[in-house]
């Protein structure tokens, strides 16, 4: 059975379906990126305010501007919108829904004046973005903004027709100020500190070199607020579609599986109002810094601390290695002695049982996700994940030494080449630049952190160089699991 909104009512009786009338829900927030955590989230929380027979006035049109995008355009417009979200228990269980609250899908290559349209419609009050940590096109170690991409160089030409998220979503600010519409809030919600923050001043930044003017109108008038989201969501592997339609009999193009646990803290703060979000879950609250930093630097950094070296060590999927007792032992140490540290109290929540859970969802083996998807884009997320735990700690003079061998790990697994011999390959936009640098550090052992625009100036503190030195000896000398397992102790 094809999924199709005709088809709906024909489904398996096993799978949920939206409840609602979608014909009748207009566009409310606009959302860059639209992939399987936007779709195992947010759009998850809105369907379930859609259910309850809410939140008619906030369906969400989804925007892509990238190449790889057009395939999410070809499989939302074939099925109406519509797609199933499979939640996945480690007992190997599914409970699978059809979501319902995206109601139109934009490709901005198509038609970069629909999207325009769109975003200066008074109907858009949200603008929403999954664009990952490399999309907002900053310096982790400065936190400015960063112009000189060509495609962002092009934007920025006068009556240029935009492409990027900054060109287009900047143009529909533009437009609002000029027909004296208040503006859209614009709410990032990737794994980056302080993510509102961040987008303030990008989109700030990239306002003002376009107009000095509707920069300082965007200062003054954008709420930019700051979320932290929790969702583990695999690449979707080409399995699920068939595992779709053999237990449901149903077609469906792009499905999203991900696990039970769920987690959106949100500041409360925006322009033009939002949806009921209180109402299902969601953590209304007015600083999100706490909740932000537990899962920055304990689940994604833990996620780092597991990725390298789990390639290294032989592991391709995440919860063979999260089952390894030496790795189990290896996170909870990194978690307790270096990063925990490091957070804020965070309100309502018990941190010890919070790292346990991470390893047991880490463990879940129905996700099946791999570890090659955590090893991608690396010199986006390490930066802004280990990295300051490490000058955290530096600078209270804390212990380092689990923090400094996951950069280690990362710099042996950049030499593209594992330990058998064999070929990486490396997803990174600094791919280029880096590799030519990690294969120089059986020589000079500090050559991977030569790069301050990456590393900072973490190569002049000499307690990290003298622990990520002897982390990389170790890997060099023993091998990634041996090293891992007396990092465990």
């Amino acid at each position: 059975m094809p999924l199709r909104a005709a088809t709906l009512r024909e489904l398996d009786s096993r799978i949920a379906t939206p409840a609602y009338d979608r014909t009748g829900i207009s566009t409310g927030i606009v959302h860059f990126g639209v992939g399987g955590f936007h779709r195992a989230h947010q759009a998850m929380y809105l369907d379930r305010l859609l259910s309850a027979g809410d939140a008619r006035e906030w369906g969400i049109c989804g925007v892509g501007v990238l190449p790889a995008d057009q395939r999410m355009r070809d499989a939302l417009r074939a099925q109406d919108d519509l797609y199933t979200l499979s939640v996945l228990a480690p007992d190997g269980s599914w409970t699978t829904r059809v979501i319902g609250s995206i109601v139109e899908y934009l490709y901005a290559p198509d038609d970069p004046e629909a999207v325009l349209a769109k975003l200066a419609d008074p109907a858009t009050r949200i603008v929403s973005l999954t664009v990952t940590e490399g999309g907002y096109h900053f310096s982790a170690t400065t936190g400015a903004f960063d112009p000189d991409d060509p495609a962002i160089q092009a934007d920025l030409a006068p009556n240029a027709v935009p492409a990027t998220i900054f060109g287009l979503i900047t143009e529909g600010l533009a437009r609002r100020r000029a027909r004296g519409i208040a503006p859209f809030t614009v709410l990032s919600c990737d794994n980056i500190e302080g993510n509102g923050h961040v987008a303030r001043t990008t989109f700030g930044t990239f306002a003002r070199l376009r107009n000095p003017d509707l920069g300082e109108w965007v200062a003054q008038e954008v709420c930019f607020p700051n979320s932290m989201v929790d969702r583990i969501t695999p690449v979707t592997p080409p399995s699920a579609a068939a595992e779709v339609e053999r237990r449901y009999g149903v077609l469906d193009r792009w499905p999203v599986v991900t696990e039970p646990f769920t987690q959106w803290v949100l500041e409360d703060s925006f322009t033009l109002g939002r949806p009921d979000y209180g109402a299902v879950g969601v953590q209304l609250v007015a600083d999100v810094a706490p909740y932000e930093l537990m899962k920055l630097r304990l689940l994604n950094a833990s996620h780092q601390a597991l990725a390298y070296f789990g390639y290294l060590s032989g592991y391709r999927l995440v919860h063979d290695a999260a089952q390894d007792p030496a790795f189990r032992r290896f996170l909870l140490r990194y978690m307790d002695i270096e990063a925990t540290p490091t957070l804020l109290p965070v309100p309502g929540v018990d941190l010890d049982q919070y790292k346990q859970t991470l390893i047991e969802r880490f463990a879940n083996p129905a996700i099946g996700d791999t570890v090659a998807r955590l090893c991608a884009e690396s010199s986006d997320r390490i930066p802004k994940w280990v990295l300051p735990v490490i000058r955290h700690r530096l600078a209270d003079d804390g212990e380092i030494t689990c923090a400094a061998a996951i950069v280690a790990s990362w710099a042996r697994y950049a030499e593209g080449i594992d330990e058998q011999g064999q070929p990486i390959d490396i997803v990174d936009r600094l791919h280029a630049r880096l590799t030519p640098l990690a294969r120089r550090q059986r020589e000079d052992r500090t050559a991977f952190l030569s790069d301050r625009s990456v590393f900072g100036d973490l190569i002049d503190e000499p307690r990290f160089v003298r622990a990520y030195v002897a982390a990389l000896d170790s890997l060099y000398a023993n091998g990634a699991h041996a090293t891992v397992a007396k990092l465990a102790g």
